[in-house]
């Protein structure tokens, strides 16, 4: 499963920026994605370990539905 950042409605991120008002603090809103992860060969998660590594970011192999 992933959790992907939510696109909020209006309404909904009116919302959520008045908790974060209340709270005094950011509050990420996250969807959740029903999903299963790839299963890599060493090889391949290696090229997605140096991905991640060259761009700066979390890299999630997924399997194809």
């Amino acid at each position: 499963m992933l959790y992907p950042i939510a696109e909020l409605e209006n309404e909904k991120l009116s919302a959520l920026q008045a908790l974060e008002k209340e709270i005094g603090g950011p509050v990420v809103a996250l969807t959740q994605l029903d999903t299963n992860a790839a299963d890599l060969s060493k090889e391949n998660l290696q090229k997605i370990k140096e991905a991640e590594e060259e761009l700066g970011v979390v890299l999630v192999a997924l399997r194809p539905n």
